[in-house]
């Protein structure tokens, strides 16, 4: 099976392993001395993590891939445990006989499964894994990219990664289907692109989702949501208020979405619709519906906008999509506007004024002939909140606006900051300055939160009213 061989010369890896391996603890230790707490990892990291990586390295330049195949589970260990001890012994690791044996059992999950992204994906501290190639792989930690000491064997040992997890959840890629979006078993997206898209080798880019939903009182802990903006946000979710959640590319769409959704009531009737499934909500009564792309021959696609179409028959209290992107943005409206109060979605967008055109163009992409006075008018009274959230230059996400819809003027959407995130300056070791702070302005939605037997104190919206970011 081992073709133990003198490696052959390779392309140079974008970083030196060693040095990347420093690399990842200069910048986990800056980034504890900064105390930056990001929405997606805040676990404490691995220190063996470095090992593994390393002993999976070795492992690739000494086995032959094709061969695992056909294999059984303990042929491979007995093999790589031989190879796994004597590297050991080599480097001069001081392991006990336990945590030798769940060093070798670590390893050979790695090789049996997803090869060396297995140490990454178990590293609770990264939230993306970005591979640029065989031989340059990047994560981000703590909302600051820096670069791995992971590398694959060549091109057709990460094209064998890509299509073990695209074929477990019955996707497909090649030359004729060069594009792939999938998801691991945990909830974790994926995004693929092979040649000849891929000018330098398949591209891969994994973003993680945390195996325990990241609650509000979390986000209150490491400065993303303050708590007296948690208290009105609990309150809008409590009194049925349909929100619209705005962000751009990893701001914390998703994760705040999560913690929002643990204030619905038990006893409402939920229905999700995404893409790729990324919502936890902890709901018991909670349907999930999922997006399905075209075969092969280009047939049997299901759309987000047919799904809306048919959650409607589904006797739902509240409809939770995703992400609108196109023209179920307008079905969802239709949604809000017919008795399905409390239902929230997100959308790309860099402020609450920009979300509301990005709105507008989807239901223009609904192939409905609709007046954009008429369109304005349905966004108004369908959206009562919009809560901007932003990743800031240090990698931390924060919800930097939450703003009301109040109604119509004219043509024109006529909204309301209600609070608003403002930064200050940089500190010293480049961490963003800031504080939120209300704008002044009472909420109209106040009066219904009322009716629901909430109460939200009139401090929390005096114009001299800060709040620690």
């Amino acid at each position: 099976m081992w073709q133990v061989r003198k490696p052959a010369p390779a392309p140079t890896p974008a970083v030196d392993p060693e040095t990347a391996i420093q690399l990842s603890a200069r910048s986990l230790e800056e980034q504890r001395k900064l105390t930056v707490g990001d929405a997606g990892a805040f676990a404490s990291r691995d220190h063996r993590t470095d090992l593994k990586v390393a002993l999976h390295q070795r492992l690739l330049d000494l086995i032959n891939l094709s061969a695992l195949d056909q294999m059984s589970r303990e042929q491979i260990e007995e093999e790589t445990g031989d190879i796994i001890h004597e590297e050991l012994a080599k480097q001069s690791h001081a392991l006990n006989t336990v945590e030798r044996k769940q060093l070798v059992a670590d390893v050979l999950d790695e090789l049996l499964g997803l090869g060396p992204l297995e140490p990454l994906l178990k590293d609770p501290t990264i939230t993306d894994i970005l591979v640029n190639g065989p031989f340059s792989v990047f994560v981000e930690r703590y909302g600051i990219l820096e670069p791995s000491a992971v590398r694959f064997k060549d091109e057709r040992h990460l094209l064998r990664i890509i299509q073990k997890i695209v074929s477990a959840v019955g996707r497909r890629v090649d030359e004729s289907s060069p594009m792939v979006d999938a998801r691991l078993a945990d909830g974790s997206r994926i995004n693929a692109v092979v040649p000849p898209l891929s000018l330098d080798g398949s591209l891969l880019s994994i973003r993680k989702f945390a195996r325990i939903p990241i609650s509000m009182e979390r986000l209150t802990e490491i400065g993303s949501v303050p708590a007296q903006m948690a208290q009105v946000l609990r309150a809008v979710v409590a009194s049925q208020r349909n929100v619209l959640i705005s962000g751009g590319t990893g701001s914390g769409k998703t994760t705040l979405l999560n913690a929002m959704s643990a204030f619905i009531d038990p006893r409402e009737r939920i229905v999700t619709i995404e893409d790729s499934a990324e919502l936890q909500l902890q709901q018991k009564h909670v349907a999930r519906l999922e997006t399905r792309p075209a075969n092969i021959e280009g047939k049997g696609e299901i759309t987000q906008r047919e799904l809306v179409k048919n959650a409607l028959r589904m006797r739902p209290d509240r409809i939770i999509v995703g992400e609108v992107r196109a023209g179920e943005a307008f079905d969802m409206l239709q949604a809000m506007n017919t008795g399905h109060e409390g239902s929230m979605t997100t959308v790309h967008a860099n402020n609450p004024r920009d979300a509301m055109s990005r709105i507008e163009q989807m239901i223009g992409m609904s192939g409905i002939d609709i007046p954009a006075r008429s369109a304005r008018g349905q966004i108004a009274s369908a959206i009562h909140v919009v809560v901007q959230v932003s990743r800031l230059s240090d990698g931390r996400r924060k919800l930097t606006s939450l703003s009301e819809i109040t109604g119509m003027e004219g043509d024109v959407i006529t909204m309301q900051e209600i609070f608003r995130f403002k930064q200050t300056g940089i500190g010293a070791n480049h961490e963003v300055l800031g504080r939120f702070e209300a704008c002044g302005i009472r909420p109209r939605f106040a009066d219904q939160v009322g009716t629901h037997g909430i109460d939200l104190p009139p401090e929390l919206f005096r114009p001299d009213a800060r709040f620690d970011a």
